[in-house]
C-alpha cells in the first residue's frame, strides 16, 4: 500500500493499494520496533475489529522527501511485537480481546 492522504475528518487516512483502489483506515498509533516504524490502522468499512499493522518505509523515488511507502509484513513474530508494543501504548483507549 502506498500513497497516503490524511483527511480532514478526525484520523482517517486513505492508502491507495498496488491495484490503485483507495481504502479508508483510522490512524491508530506509530510503533517504533527494532529502528523500524510501523503504522497500527483500523479499517473503517470493516468492523471485527482487526487492525491492520504497516511497515513505514522512505520512498527513494519520491519526489517529495516526506513522502512514504507502507509495506505489509510478513513476520508473525514481528507483528506480534509491534501489536504488543500497541496495546501498552494505547491500552486505555482500546478494549482488547485475549
Amino acid at each position: 500500500m502506498n500513497d497516503m492522504e490524511m483527511m480532514d475528518n478526525d484520523n482517517i487516512i486513505v492508502l491507495t493499494d498496488e491495484d490503485g483502489v483507495d481504502v479508508e483506515f483510522e490512524f491508530c498509533a506509530s510503533v517504533e520496533y527494532e529502528g523500524n516504524e510501523y503504522v497500527v490502522l483500523l479499517p473503517t468499512e470493516d468492523d471485527d475489529g482487526e487492525v491492520v499493522i504497516l511497515q513505514v518505509m522512505e520512498d527513494p523515488q519520491a519526489e517529495d522527501e516526506d513522502e512514504v511507502t507502507y509495506v505489509g509484513v510478513d513476520d508473525d513474530d514481528v507483528l506480534q511485537a509491534v501489536f504488543e508494543l500497541f496495546k501498552e501504548q494505547a491500552g486505555d483507549e482500546f478494549d482488547f480481546e485475549d
